[in-house]
């Protein structure tokens, strides 16, 4: 217990430093008065607008899990589902790489009676189709170059083919690890004598097994794989939709200042793709990269004048207010499952 609170300290001290470095950094130097002006004279109606679309973008990973828990013989809860997705998004939200949501999302579905190798299976299909979705944008993207796009991302297109890069690398992890877990294995073998010889790790065994462990969870997720890839597609298909829900934050904080001449598809595509370049570096959030890049890319779209103003709208809605609904829904799916976790 002792080694879990002080992980949990860590994990909060890191996050207060790096939120404040972000606020120093957005905020040094500026006029606060005439950007609490303009973010006065935003549209309430769009604001609510961006405010919904990021709850639709929660609410449509918990159709995912509802759907894929079905197909599975499980009969959840679309409300438990629900308060699954928001622990998921609170946890990914706060910890380095997102690395806190899926584990906390197994907690809670053990306290609802979902058994591990099920919720296995669903999670590392969400956790594919998720990032595969991003990847497919992002390749979409560099591959048919967009011009009002491209425009925009001159300054960021390093940081861009980087993120894109470590989705690849990543998604081709996880889909070696489902669909031929010995290679994975033969590495990680490999990998354990040369640290051995470093001295990094003082028992190998257990690395080792933990590594065959998760292993073993897989394989069931390849038979699914295999066996529904009609259902692989609908998730797919739902996961893009999501993801779209949230990249058009963007357009809504567009049209809350009362701004045109751009599409939406160029602003939406644009914010899409600093998700790309960020969603693989080990920040909560993003935090501190995404601000800079907005102020970088949404510069010719937003003005000097209501650049900084947008950013703080948009990235206040999609991740800050995501975070603090997402953490509320915690706060219920604490009391929900207490019962549970008694039993």
């Amino acid at each position: 217990m002792a080694k879990q609170t002080r992980r949990r300290v860590g994990s909060a001290v890191f996050f207060f430093s790096i939120l404040a470095l972000t606020l120093w950094y957005v905020f040094q130097g500026e006029n606060l008065s005439q950007v609490a002006d303009c973010l006065s004279d935003a549209n309430l109606g769009y604001v609510a607008l961006a405010v919904a679309a990021v709850i639709a973008f929660i609410l449509g990973e918990s159709v995912v899990i509802f759907y894929l828990l079905r197909r599975l013989g499980a009969k959840p809860k679309f409300s438990h589902c629900s308060l699954f997705s928001f622990v998921g998004f609170f946890y990914s939200a706060i910890t380095p790489s997102a690395s806190g949501g899926q584990p906390m999302q197994v907690l809670y579905m053990r306290r609802d009676g979902i058994s591990g190798a099920v919720s296995t299976v669903v999670l590392a299909i969400v956790t594919i189709t998720y990032k595969l979705v991003l990847v497919v944008v992002g390749l979409a993207v560099m591959i048919f170059r967009p011009a009002g796009v491209m425009v925009c991302l001159e300054d960021a297109q390093a940081l861009v083919y980087i993120g894109l890069v470590l989705n690849v690398v990543f998604i081709a992890i996880l889909l070696t690890a489902v669909f031929h877990p010995h290679v994975i294995q033969a590495t990680m073998g490999l990998l354990m004598k040369l640290l051995g010889r470093l001295r990094v790790f003082r028992d190998h065994e257990k690395v080792m097994a933990r590594v065959q462990s998760a292993l073993d969870r897989y394989h069931d997720t390849a038979a699914f794989f295999k066996r529904e890839p009609k259902i692989i597609a609908v998730v797919f298909f739902i996961t893009l939709v999501q993801r779209f829900c949230l990249f058009s934050v963007i357009f809504f904080t567009y049209q809350a200042f009362g701004l045109s001449g751009h599409s939406a598809g160029t602003t939406i595509l644009l914010y899409a793709m600093i998700s790309v370049a960020v969603d693989m570096l080990p920040l909560p959030g993003g935090m501190g990269i995404s601000e800079s890049l907005f102020l970088s890319i949404f510069q010719p779209i937003f003005g000097a004048e209501l650049v900084l103003p947008g950013m703080i709208l948009c990235r206040g809605i999609s991740y800050y207010t995501q975070l603090v609904i997402s953490g509320v829904m915690t706060g219920a799916a604490q009391f929900v499952f207490r019962g549970k976790r008694r039993n």
